[in-house]
């Protein structure tokens, strides 16, 4: 599953830089995740960096984006390669 920003989101700036995989940037008005590129940090870190650091607690699972731990991990191999 890719992550996704809630409409709470307060652009604080904390979530781009956390990303290893450049998968957060500026949308129309908050912060947006790209699902291709989000792994969930699987891969990187043992959860989502840009969810610990969030201090609103805005940045959930996608529901429309379900993936296993697997497909995860083989989008984060695509993303190195």
């Amino acid at each position: 599953m890719a992550l996704y920003i809630t409409e709470e989101c307060i652009n604080c700036d904390l979530c781009p830089e956390e990303c290893p995989n450049d998968a957060i940037a500026m949308g129309a008005e908050i912060y947006e995740i790209d699902a291709d590129k989000c792994t969930e940090c699987v891969g990187h870190y043992d959860e989502p960096s840009c969810a610990a650091v969030c201090p609103i607690e805005c940045i959930e699972v996608n529901p429309q984006r379900k993936e296993t731990v697997d497909q995860l991990a083989e989008k984060f191999e695509r993303l190195q390669a």
